[in-house]
């Protein structure tokens, strides 16, 4: 499948030096692609990942996603854009919101734009459940360069570029996430910082958010957004699991909410969950095709809708220790 979707293709693969990147080139590194552009403003990063693949069909493109001129000249002749450069961080985007902005939502503008005027086939926007009922500066962000895709999906058909989102909530060790910030406290044997013991997060592995764009890529219409079913467990019982795979005698040490902090992750709100699709490992929410020509909505509404419950970590199905040791120790963690 991955040969047929790849064949003669040209990839370019946005912030393509992060943890998305580096495992979504390692799953079709050994498929006939023409060629996988990597375009991130970070010249150390690519040249680690330069000697590590080695491969001249992997180009690197120095640039920034707030320049349109750069995104731009990296568009030309690729078929699919995979955009996953932004900022990430809850708590950076707290203080500095106005980069924020600038990167996550007028970047994504930007992508989008190019990847139109160059007749790109499909491009995918990478996104966060913290973009669903967001309460901090990143959320806000990715929720509004969600709105900037969706807003461009209506004016494009189905023989355009067709632009979809991936939504996802904690990628299990990737980079900047609880996991490896756990593992780093034990092998410095210091306390392992819980900021509240009952928040919840998925458990979505590197490989299975690398599946989930495939999945968009292959399955995606105009607008639509995907998110995939994953398990969950509170952060308290993920200290003390790894506690346990370690054999570690750490404390756990409670600190608090850092700024911006959700103590549960929702991926589909229950707005969307009345026109979300079930796909067995995904849902798909469809497009509101609904217009501004408000006044027939005024006396017409949704009686169905108070049937929808949101898709959160708290409700989804949560592993118990054995479960979750056998999870951290499938993407490595000993």
């Amino acid at each position: 499948m991955i040969n047929s979707l790849f064949k003669n293709k040209i990839i370019l693969v946005t912030g393509g030096t992060g943890s998305f990147g580096s495992a979504f080139i390692n799953k079709i590194i050994k498929s006939k692609f023409k060629e996988i552009r990597v375009f991130s403003r970070d010249e150390k990063k690519q040249e680690d990942l330069r000697l590590k693949l080695q491969n001249s069909k992997i180009k690197f493109y120095i640039g920034d996603t707030r320049n349109y001129s750069s995104i731009y000249e990296a568009c030309k002749n690729v078929d699919y854009v995979f955009h996953a450069a932004a900022l990430k961080q809850v708590p950076s985007c707290e203080f500095y919101p106005l980069e924020a902005i600038n990167t996550n939502i007028h970047g994504t503008s930007n992508t989008i734009d190019a990847a139109i005027k160059n007749s790109v086939k499909k491009l995918i926007l990478l996104s966060t459940d913290k973009a669903v009922y967001p309460i901090n500066a990143m959320g806000m962000s990715k929720a509004l360069a969600e709105k900037v895709l969706i807003a461009k999906s209506k004016n494009l058909n189905s023989t355009d570029t067709v632009l979809n989102i991936t939504r996802y909530g904690n990628v299990m060790n990737s980079r900047g996430s609880v996991i490896p910030n756990f593992v780093d406290q034990i092998k410095k044997n210091c306390p392992l910082t819980v900021t509240n013991p009952e928040m919840t997060r998925f458990m979505m592995s590197l490989e299975e958010s690398v599946e989930l764009v495939i999945y968009a890529m292959r399955k995606g219409r105009q607008g639509e957004i995907f998110v995939q079913k994953s398990p969950a467990a509170t952060i308290f019982q993920l200290a003390k699991v790894l506690k346990k795979i370690f054999r570690s005698k750490n404390k756990i040490k409670i600190i608090g909410i850092r700024h911006g902090e959700k103590n549960h992750e929702t991926l589909v709100s229950t707005e969307e969950m009345s026109r979300a699709k079930d796909e067995k490992r995904y849902y798909k929410i469809v497009t509101d095709n609904r217009d501004l020509n408000y006044s027939k909505f005024f006396t017409q509404g949704n009686k169905k809708f108070n049937k929808y419950i949101e898709y959160n970590s708290f409700n989804t199905t949560r592993l118990n220790d054995k479960e979750l040791m056998k999870v951290l120790k499938n993407i490595g963690v000993k």
